[in-house]
């Protein structure tokens, strides 16, 4: 299909129109979504780009050297961190001396240039062998700038100038729904329990691919909550379109500054994670997590469920949460044996209930993305409706077991999977004897709480991936057939 483009511009420069009006006139005779970049032999100091529908981001750059384009924000943060984002329908003609921006039918429409807040430094490995290493240590820093630039315990406040015109709309609504894909789709299902239990308000978590075609049933006093690390996942955006035709308030969490996401919803709310080269995401993902529990606990406070008593100790437990997590990350503990226990299957369950059930989702999903090892994740009471026929000698089971995700219930899954001669390796709460004697191997994290717990008991998750993905040699930052942002259907 690209090369087809390729000979449409190509017939229209021969019948003498420049490189940007053969672009323009040939975008209307394409369907779907694209973004192109375009260079001609006949104008060698110019290129030429535009963006049509969700097909990801078009940034132009500038610095005192250059004008650059991409797709990716990522690849120009190492030359300069001026950007500007095209919309949808516009189109760039970039020369040495500017960057013009037009739409389809010529009249000019300027974007303004923005500086990022980005570390040069994270485009680059540093001292650690891979992104992917280095991002699952960068979680303590990400989870400190995130809460900090949402939320202070002394004084007691949130801090979300971002939420823009969606604040307005928060004490009235009655129903959240949280939208996502992959681990975003994980953090909204931690998120839909959040908003649930804490804000008092009915919640639903979807993936945004069936979500935008199932005639959603939205109005006015409905919260459609869109995460989003990039801001361009195109189920997302369209998902998004949906919600705003039927008029639901919308706010994005979003780690990237000027993504397509922030331009729909109403309000954002930003993730302080930095820039994320690994394609597996992890700091992006807890800090994603974090950002939802403090927006549930803004929303609980502005509908009169959450008094300032009451959200001290959360905002507290938030205070405490990144020390807890270097705690696991420099500890290690368990971590070595489980991952011999792990690497020699051929197949593996990621079991959980309550709020630990999404943690089993995304414990699975990062075991599959990078070890190529089959992994599902499962709520831990579907077991016996079926799973549990799977169950054998080279089948390893994976329970999320800390105290407060319904421990009894989960000692019972053990029992049932061990009965049948499964292996099983268990996240619990420090100082839990009983799953430690139960279990073939346990990965012991602090007790955080349980609102909290999810962040928490996924970092030996993140860690048993890795390190059984590099012991079976793959590289964990490219993983096959998989990209970083996903902006084809």
């Amino acid at each position: 299909d690209t090369e087809v483009i390729a000979h449409l511009l190509e017939e229209r420069v021969r019948e003498g129109e420049d490189l940007l009006m053969a672009l323009r006139s040939i975008t209307p005779r394409l369907e779907g979504s694209q973004a192109i970049a375009a260079i001609s032999t006949a104008e060698p100091d110019t290129v030429v780009a535009t963006r049509v529908g969700n097909a990801g981001g078009v940034v132009v750059g500038r610095s005192d050297l250059a004008l650059y384009v991409s797709s990716d924000l990522a690849a120009l943060l190492p030359h300069t961190r001026s950007v500007a984002f095209l919309h949808d329908g516009d189109f760039v003609r970039i020369t040495p001396r500017e960057a013009a921006v037009v739409r389809g039918d010529g009249s000019s429409s300027p974007r303004p240039f923005q500086e990022i807040e980005a570390d040069p430094a994270a485009a680059l490995k540093g001292t650690y062998s891979t992104f992917m290493l280095k991002e699952i240590h960068e979680q303590p820093e990400a989870l400190t700038d995130t809460i900090q630039s949402l939320v202070s315990l002394d004084p007691l406040e949130f801090r979300m100038p971002d939420l823009g015109a969606a604040a307005e709309g928060l004490p009235s609504i009655r129903r959240v729904v949280l939208i996502g894909m992959g681990s975003s789709l994980n953090a909204a299902m931690i998120g839909r329990q959040y908003f649930e239990r804490l804000a008092g308000i009915p919640a639903e978590a979807d993936n945004a691919s069936e979500f935008r075609h199932r005639a959603p049933v939205l109005g006015p006093d409905t919260l459609v909550v869109s995460i989003s690390q990039s801001g361009e996942t195109v189920d997302v955006l369209e998902a998004m379109n949906v919600a705003k035709e039927a008029g639901a308030l919308q706010i994005t969490i979003c780690n990237t500054e000027g993504g397509q996401t922030t331009r729909v919803a109403e309000g954002t709310v930003y993730t302080r994670a930095g820039l994320e080269r690994g394609v597996a995401s992890t700091k992006c993902y807890v800090a994603a997590v974090a950002a939802l529990n403090v927006l549930a606990l803004h929303v609980g406070q502005l509908q009169g469920h959450l008094a300032a008593e009451d959200l001290r100790p959360h905002i507290a437990a938030l205070v405490r949460l990144p020390g807890l997590v270097g705690k696991v990350l420099a500890e290690r503990v368990g971590v070595e044996e489980a991952v011999l226990e792990l690497s020699t299957a051929t197949d593996a369950f990621f079991l959980g209930r309550g709020l630990a059930f999404p943690v089993a989702m995304e414990g699975a999903l990062k075991l599959k993305e990078i070890s190529y090892i089959h992994a599902e994740g499962y709520a831990a009471g579907e077991m016996k409706h079926g799973p549990i026929a799977l169950i054998e000698s080279n089948f390893a089971t994976v329970a999320i077991a800390p105290k407060h995700a319904l421990r009894t219930k989960m000692i019972s899954n053990i029992e049932q999977v061990q009965a049948r001669g499964g292996r099983v390796i268990a996240v619990i709460t420090e100082g839990d004897s009983e799953i430690t004697e139960l279990a073939d191997q346990v990965l012991p994290i602090p007790d955080v709480g349980p609102w909290l717990e999810p962040i928490v008991a996924n970092v030996p998750l993140q860690l048993l991936a890795y390190d059984v993905a590099t012991a079976r040699g793959f590289d964990v930052d490219q993983p096959r057939n998989l990209a970083k942002t996903v902006t084809v259907e």
